[in-house]
């Protein structure tokens, strides 16, 4: 996949996550925390023999990747 597309996937996905956790981040934010998502979201997906094909499906397991790793960062602030 091409360096652009996986920024744009990145800054979607984690977008996407800021939007369905009600956390406000600016545009690097989103694109660092959907890259992240993405390497967690492929790593779940695989533990659960799910894969993502496609740009869609990428946006997809990416943004659930995000919402964890926003979910956990919540979680060890409260900690």
């Amino acid at each position: 996949m091409g360096l652009i597309a996986f920024l744009i996937i990145g800054g979607l996905a984690g977008w996407l996550a800021s939007q369905f956790m009600n956390k406000s981040q600016g545009l690097l934010m989103n694109i660092v925390v959907g890259i992240v998502g993405a390497y967690i979201g492929g790593f779940l997906g695989g533990m659960v023999g799910l894969s993502a094909t496609g740009f869609v499906g990428s946006i997809i397991m990416a943004t659930i990747g995000a919402v964890v790793l926003l979910w956990v960062i919540g979680k060890l602030k409260k900690a």
